[in-house]
């Protein structure tokens, strides 16, 4: 199954062909089921989008990735991460020399929240078993509580099993991954339970790919999680185990208050009043050391568009949506800094005092 990521340029192109006038396009965008037939398929009776193209050089092209964009979504909960990719099917037909023929069959894609580098080139596919770059897990010290469990991303439709094992390469559970032709489970997080993971091996297409498990035991600051959407569109998260400085910034807006009464006034009372005053609260946090391997995984969490901090007393944690406010990242490396320790400055999405209405 042809794969795309809405946070890149995704172009459908017809090729070279001669006379041709021009193309039209059906796209139907939906969740459910996909399956190669109408059987089972939870396609809608109508296109999405229709769109028509008119020839160039013989060639029609379509980007549709911001189309699709409009329909991905990505909830959070902390314990039970969940990710729903998008169905794509399309159908063609082509004018060619002022006839118009046929309707092609369906050509079925998966949409993915995810995205390529411009080194990668035009319609960049993420093709791998693991939904994220690192084979290395860093985790606060086990304590039996959900919080801190082994989560790793994986794609269905290339994933058979995960196997979890202790330090000894002792096999402690096996989890099969569900069917990948529902939107609701083509991205799994398969989820250890045990306090003893060491590793992890994910089987499937192509060669299996093992993930160690770091404990984290010296912790004597508050730690915190950033979670976030990653490159493959599937939410991955690190742990910030060092200092975390917090910093409240308020704004307001004053008028001129007139509080003459009786030709007299109460020097008690302002005469600078403030009409609306709220804040925006801050948090700098360092990292703890990190293989050099990581630079990537900060890289990533730097251009995510969705972010998450978990913070509190285990097992009860909160969860709130931040914005990453740090604007640059200085990669690292062992050879020149030694330790390697990131400093990330988020701020909450949403105001100090709560004014939705």
């Amino acid at each position: 199954m042809a794969k795309i990521n809405v946070r890149s340029p995704h172009y459908i192109t017809t090729g070279v062909v001669a006379g041709l006038n021009s193309t039209s396009i059906e796209i139907y965008v939906y969740t459910g089921t996909q399956a190669a037939g109408a059987a089972n398929n939870s396609r809608p009776t109508t296109p999405t989008y229709n769109l028509e193209g008119f020839a160039v050089n013989n060639e029609v092209t379509f980007e549709i990735s911001e189309l699709v964009k409009d329909y991905i979504s990505q909830a959070y909960t902390e314990i039970d991460y969940s990710t729903e990719i998008l169905w794509i099917d399309y159908r063609t037909t082509e004018t060619i020399n002022g006839v118009k023929q046929n309707q092609s069959a369906f050509i079925q894609l998966t949409a993915f929240n995810g995205y390529g580098y411009f080194e990668d080139g035009a319609n960049p596919t993420n093709s791998s078993k693991l939904l994220q770059t690192n084979t290395d897990i860093f985790l606060p010290a086990a304590n039996g509580s959900s919080y801190d469990r082994v989560k790793i991303p994986v794609d269905t439709s290339l994933t058979r099993d995960v196997r979890f094992l202790n330090a000894a390469g002792t096999t402690l559970e096996t989890v099969t991954t569900l069917s990948n032709i529902v939107s609701t489970t083509q991205v799994a997080y398969v989820t250890g339970t045990s306090d003893v993971i060491a590793s992890a091996i994910i089987s499937g297409n192509g060669a299996d790919i093992t993930v160690q498990i770091n404990r984290v035991t010296e912790c004597k600051y508050t730690q915190r999680k950033l979670t976030f959407v990653n490159k493959f569109g599937a939410l991955q998260y690190i742990w910030f185990n060092k200092k975390s400085t917090e910093t409240l910034t308020t704004k307001k807006e004053e008028f001129k208050r007139n509080i003459v009464s009786g030709a007299t006034y109460s020097t008690l009372k302002h005469q600078n009043a403030i009409l609306t005053k709220n804040g925006n609260e801050k948090i700098t946090l360092n990292s703890g050391y990190y293989p050099e391997s990581f630079n990537e995984v900060f890289k990533q969490m730097e251009l995510s568009d969705l972010v998450w901090i978990t913070e509190g007393v285990k097992p009860s944690p909160v969860t709130r949506p931040v914005t990453i406010t740090s604007s640059s990242l200085a990669f690292k490396t062992q050879l020149n800094d030694k330790l390697i320790n990131y400093t990330i400055e988020v701020e909450y999405s949403n105001n100090t005092i709560n004014n939705i209405r």
